[in-house]
């Protein structure tokens, strides 16, 4: 084989250049992060090279997260970068999201100089001279990682990580890359050099590196590539521009287990199909939709997936799991077989169902083992859909009648935070409540003016917290577009850099619902879409809470805390002053909420629509359903965001310690009402 060094015809470019136009080559056009010192020369080639548009984020987790949203609504590889130090430790919980949920990434993460290592360097995470390795801390959260030790190893590694990410389980690849190594000169065959100086030499302080060594603490992974694959071209459901297949080769269907899969399924009157994101990441739904005809069967959806079946479909049951319907469990008990496609089935999904799960002949379609027992066909998922439906009788078969994924009943808020789709502020019961502010809106009927606005082929992510489950469990999921629950690490603030990632990539109108909550951790990314006029639509539910916090204290520790309710925020007031340019709205109602949706529909770029909710609002979340159950738990969570309280003495606040007893007294636990923990 004749290698780049060995070509006759390379030119010489820094390794930088290289990577550059490799990660080109690949079919990546976005690279997400933050620059610094010793990751500034590959977004310097980037820049030069001109094929790849570099976007600055305001913080590398939401720039991993950017580098997700592509990757989930593209299926192309998501690239991040990130300098050493800080930098390079405010991935981890993005890349441990990536990794949990199976989302192809490549980190680039900048190093010091290696001649610098183990002797003070600023940032120097090398495990030399008592610091600690980064390789170490990657390690764990990637399928492969490796610091580039010379620029010739770069040749070898970066193919080998690419792969690594795109072969199953997919996941993020991580590449260490010290500042002189990114600065250093390798042959590249037949390509020209991007025009600037410092292509011809490297820093002076760095030039002296050894680049003889050759790479270290590569985890292992799948053979070296001899190249780089750019995806093949879809024409998916959801308006895809590549194809989520890995690169890698796929394991052929094993014969004994398609036959034992297939002779189950054929031997069924009424299956349940419970579909996972594996379908989205394999762009079967076509697959999955015509394995559903020649079942005659119900199809359900994890609740990170809700977009891999037509959720107005007759067939369609709801959303399995702890923010879905009751109609699932229903068809489950009635089901002869339950199929579970693309999932391994985790608590989020199966919360539940686990008492119907436990009698049910359970087979599974997906490339890793699932979380309860069944028997189990691997290996390549669209190929194991189209082989199982090949299996079958070649008439669909009619669905059985079923009720479908009807919402489940939910106490209203009690009399303090009436149902207010109206401009005129209701009286409270206390004094407090009134300067807690503006009309609420219940989240049905706002998540209902945002179903009347979504189009058909937007993309929606929806985050954490009581917003995430009304919305999985409310909306029904864009016909052509992603529906995005980031449930692998679970972590707020998520859809903010993924909604601006998918947005630029796809060019769609991209939705983000969020809360307050999530919203003053990562929500600064705005200026990011302002920034690049990507075409998103922030939708904030402000409860001046962090809600679901507040209603677990309430119904399983005795609700004697009031540390996650917060004085009243005017976002949108904040954002408007903000950003001059940015479409901002404060809708006091369901309508001026859909008309605020409508209007940024017909934009180009970012708009933001904030809104007030009641933090006393039970959501439709499994863990809560017991308490909801109980005589007289409308009102339960009355402990008002009291704004003035925190200017009074602490005393006055306080309840009586006796009172606080009494009520923990008479509070039943959460095993005695079999309570689902979900953490």
């Amino acid at each position: 084989m004749t290698t780049a060094a060995q070509s006759p015809r390379a030119v010489t470019v820094r390794a930088a250049d290289y990577l550059a136009g490799e990660l080109a080559r690949a079919g990546v056009t976005h690279m997400f992060g933050v620059g610094g010192a010793n990751i500034e020369d590959l977004y310097d080639a980037v820049h030069r090279g001109g094929t790849v548009r570099g976007v600055v984020a305001k913080h590398e987790f939401s720039a991993v997260t950017m580098a997700d949203g592509y990757a989930r609504t593209t299926g192309r590889l998501g690239v991040v970068a990130a300098t050493s130090g800080g930098g390079a430790m405010n991935l981890v919980p993005g890349l441990a999201e990536a990794y949990a949920s199976r989302v192809p990434l490549l980190a680039l993460v900048g190093q010091p100089p290696t001649v610098q290592e183990g002797r003070g360097a600023f940032q120097d995470t090398s495990g030399k001279g008592d610091s600690f390795d980064a390789g170490e801390v990657f390690t764990p959260l990637s399928r492969f990682c490796a610091k580039v030790a010379d620029a010739d190893a770069l040749v070898e590694l970066l193919p080998r990580a690419i792969e690594a990410a795109q072969a199953e389980p997919r996941g993020p690849a991580v590449l260490l890359l010290p500042k002189d190594v990114q600065q250093a000169l390798l042959p590249w065959p037949g390509h020209e050099p991007a025009a600037t100086a410092s292509s011809a030499s490297a820093d002076s302080t760095t030039s002296s590196a050894s680049t003889t060594s050759t790479a270290s603490r590569a985890s292992a992974g799948p053979a070296m590539s001899t190249a780089l694959m750019a995806p093949t071209a879809s024409t998916a459901s959801t308006g895809s521009t590549a194809s989520s297949v890995p690169t890698a080769s796929t394991t052929p269907l094993d014969p004994a287990a398609l036959a034992a899969a297939s002779d189950i399924l054929r031997g069924a009157d009424t299956v349940l199909v419970i579909a996972g994101e594996g379908v989205a990441a394999a762009d079967a739904r076509a697959e999955l939709a015509a394995l559903a005809r020649g079942l005659g069967a119900w199809v359900a959806v994890t609740p990170d997936a809700k977009d891999v079946f037509d959720n107005r479909d007759p067939r369609f049951a709801g959303v399995a799991g702890v923010m879905g319907h009751a109609n699932v469990e229903d068809c489950l008990r009635r089901a002869d077989v339950c199929l579970l496609v693309g999932t391994r089935l985790p608590l989020l999904a199966r919360g539940g169902l686990e008492d119907a799960l436990a009698t049910a002949d359970v087979v599974c379609l997906d490339a890793e083992t699932p979380f309860v027992a069944a028997t189990a066909l691997g290996g390549d998922l669209r190929d194991a859909l189209r082989a199982v439906t090949g299996r079958l009788g070649s008439a669909p078969r009619a669905c059985p009648p079923h009720a479908g994924p009807l919402p489940a009943p939910l106490p209203v808020p009690g009399p303090d935070s009436p149902d207010t789709d109206t401009d005129t502020e209701a009286e409270t019961d206390t004094d407090a409540d009134a300067d807690a502010g503006a009309s609420t809106i219940p989240f049905p009927r706002a998540l209902a003016a945002v179903e009347a606005a979504l189009p058909e082929d937007a993309h929606v992510f929806v985050d954490a917290g009581n917003t995430g489950a009304s919305a999985v469990h409310l909306l029904p999921a864009p016909r052509h577009g992603r529906f995005v629950v980031a449930l692998g690490m679970g972590g707020m603030g998520y859809t903010f850099g993924a909604g601006i990632g998918a947005a630029l990539a796809t060019g769609r109108r991209t939705y983000v619902l969020a809360g307050d909550g999530a919203f003053f951790m990562h929500g600064a990314e705005v200026h990011t879409a302002v920034e690049h006029s990507a075409p998103v639509t922030f939708v904030v539910f402000n409860n001046n809470a962090h809600a679901m916090c507040v209603l677990r204290e309430e119904f399983l520790q005795g609700g004697v805390r009031d540390d996650d309710l917060f004085r009243r925020t005017d976002i949108a007031a904040g954002m408007a002053a903000a950003f001059p340019s940015l479409d901002v709205t404060g809708a006091e109602n369901a309508t001026q909420l859909r008309e605020a949706l409508l209007r940024a529909n017909t934009g180009v770029g970012p708009a933001f629509v904030a809104l007030d909710c009641d933090p006393r609002e039970v959501p439709p979340f499994l863990p809560f359903q017991p308490f909801t159950e109980a005589p007289g738990s409308a009102g339960r969570v009355r402990r008002a965001q009291q704004a003035d309280n925190r200017a009074e003495p602490a005393d006055n606040r306080a309840e009586p310690a006796d009172n606080r007893a009494e009520q923990a007294d008479n509070k039943e636990t959460s095993d005695e009402r079999r309570v689902v923990h979900v953490g």
